[in-house]
């Protein structure tokens, strides 16, 4: 029995380091450096996947490894849920209002007065007051985009599901891009369907595409295993997302409250997109 005992310690010990070695070497992807602003688009086939979820944990995650500024920007307004997510109070300025004033004279100081702070030292460009309906024009998206890019080291865009215009986009003219996909046989279905799209549009692509699969209840029964060779195609990455209880609350997000493996997935998939 000890000596059983003592194969168990080591077991244990070996397993830590493994997972110590694995931390730090995510975290080393997160922080590299990088010489231009890197962008990464966040979308998904349809409502109710994850989309904001995800694109929120990337930029808490951006937020508390990396230095420089990091811009969580609402591409999705019609329904305002990326400031909830991060505890956000009352919304001023929206994406609309940013993309009127924008000029090259401004300083950064001048800009983040239309922004929102969130936890670790990231800002939120809100992309609606929570108006049902509202719309965001494509020269707006891409005045912005192209405006923010000198003052922020990792803009995440949470973006409207596909096949919208500002979504098509921002898929195609970003450094990265993060399709969520719900954890079920039709999921990953569309999911699939989109990843081809991608690598008609250019196989280079898919190199820079991750997938994060989703699991948004409890016993979805989808193999992650399996799905990551269906949908792994072109060199996409594939990453699980686990449930958790305190994201499907839907409510502010509090990472001192997430599991340990849903921490874990956040900052691989930050890695990926980084990386």
């Amino acid at each position: 029995p000890a000596r059983r005992v003592v194969r168990a310690l080591r077991k244990g010990l070996s397993a830590t380091a493994k997972d110590t070695e694995t931390a730090v070497r995510l975290a080393r992807a997160v922080q590299q450096p990088i010489t231009t602003g890197r962008q990464i688009a966040v979308t998904s086939i349809r409502g109710g996947a994850g989309k904001s979820t995800v694109a929120a944990l990337l930029s808490l995650t951006f937020a508390h490894y990396r230095a420089d500024p990091v811009l969580a920007i609402e591409a999705d307004p019609s329904l305002g849920t990326l400031p909830r997510l991060f505890g956000a109070g009352e919304v001023r300025w929206t994406f609309a209002d940013l993309a009127r004033i924008l000029d090259p004279s401004m300083r950064v100081t001048d800009v983040t007065g239309y922004l929102l702070p969130f936890t670790g030292g990231g800002w939120l460009l809100p992309g609606s007051q929570g108006a049902v309906g509202a719309q965001l024009d494509l020269d707006a998206y891409r005045i912005v985009m192209t405006s923010l890019r000198r003052w922020f080291g990792t803009t995440v865009v949470d973006c409207e599901t596909l096949p919208a215009e500002v979504a098509r986009t921002a898929m195609t003219t970003t450094q990265a891009r993060v399709l969520v996909a719900p954890a079920t046989a039709a999921g990953v279905a569309t999911t699939r369907t989109v990843l081809d799209w991608i690598g008609g549009l250019h196989r280079s692509m898919l190199p820079t595409t991750v997938v994060a699969l989703a699991y948004t209840s409890p016993g979805m029964g989808v193999d992650p295993r399996k799905a990551a060779e269906y949908l792994g195609v072109g060199g996409a990455a594939v990453l699980p997302l686990p449930y958790d209880r305190a994201l499907a609350e839907g409510g502010e997000i509090r990472t001192a409250l997430l599991a340990q493996g849903t921490r874990e997935a956040a900052l691989a998939l930050a890695a990926e997109a980084m990386d």
